[in-house]
């Protein structure tokens, strides 16, 4: 691991992060025995929009029971269980925070979806996975942690089997550049932050093999988003579990960079064509 990885790692580790889901359930009236996939939906989506941002990338895909998926940068496996309890097939997850490895695992196991979901500690570059072993590759709000694009679409590449497909959710550079007003819910400060334009993942991805099927900027659905979730005091089940007490800073923070178009959450699904 290197020291980036090793400070982004830190970053999301946050502690007893297991038992304060147990807390989380229990709070929503729900028996920890008795849970479901379902009932962990409005806090194991890490990502801008959580189970409703998944839901619209996932709606332009065809999955099947029978497809391998892979989720690259999977939290604690909120993508991975939704995807193997709503469309059976089974999912690989990678992450690089030892925390959420140990949590997704657990929570798969909770849930009763452990026999179709697997995760694995690892780096989004060298992830410990078999080259072409997927038919579909996921992403959700990961590249904002690493710097070298390229390398990081040349990996998911290596993944796929040819024709495979790779669907990315991630925050992206706005069409006003300039410094990020920080913390933020991915990085604390500019050392752990790479944001790129989404021109760049095209170029990165076409240099992997990767072909744009289709492109979508999320802003209007962020900013309507985060209107609806500060105008409220937070659910005992939400994202901010992962955040610690930092996480009403963070959410403001990404909100006025996305208003001062600093960033921008994009779609992307790209083929594998080579």
């Amino acid at each position: 691991m290197t020291a980036t990885e090793a400070a982004v790692a830190e970053h999301y580790t946050t502690g007893q992060l297991f038992d304060r889901v147990i807390e989380a359930l229990r709070a929503n009236g729900v028996d920890p025995d008795k849970a479901t996939a379902s009932d962990l939906k409005l806090g194991d989506e890490f990502h801008t929009g959580g189970v409703l941002a998944t839901d619209n990338l996932l709606e332009q895909l065809t999955i099947t029971p029978d497809l391998r998926v892979l989720d690259v940068g999977a939290g604690i496996g909120g993508t991975s269980r939704y995807i193997a309890d709503r469309f059976g097939a089974h999912v690989t997850g990678v992450d690089l925070t030892p925390e959420f490895v140990e949590t997704a695992r657990r929570l798969s196991s909770l849930v009763g979806l452990d026999p179709k979901t697997d995760f694995h500690i690892g780096s989004a570059l060298e992830m410990p996975v078999p080259d072409a072993g997927f038919d579909l590759a996921v992403m959700m709000h990961v590249g904002m942690n690493i710097a070298d694009k390229p390398a990081l679409l040349a990996e998911v590449a290596r993944t796929l089997k040819p024709g495979g497909r790779f669907a990315v959710f991630d925050v992206m550079q706005g069409d006003r550049p300039g410094p990020l007003q920080f913390p933020v819910p991915w990085s604390t400060g500019p050392a752990t932050s790479f944001l790129a334009s989404p021109s760049q993942y095209v170029a990165a991805a076409t240099a992997a093999g990767l072909t744009l099927v289709r492109q979508t900027d999320r802003s209007d659905f962020a900013k309507a988003f985060f209107a609806k979730a500060l105008s409220k005091p937070p659910a005992a089940m939400g994202i901010h579990l992962m955040m610690g007490n930092t996480a009403p800073e963070k959410f403001k923070n990404y909100v006025a960079n996305l208003e001062t178009g600093r960033l921008c959450p994009v779609e992307m699904i790209f083929d594998k064509t080579r």
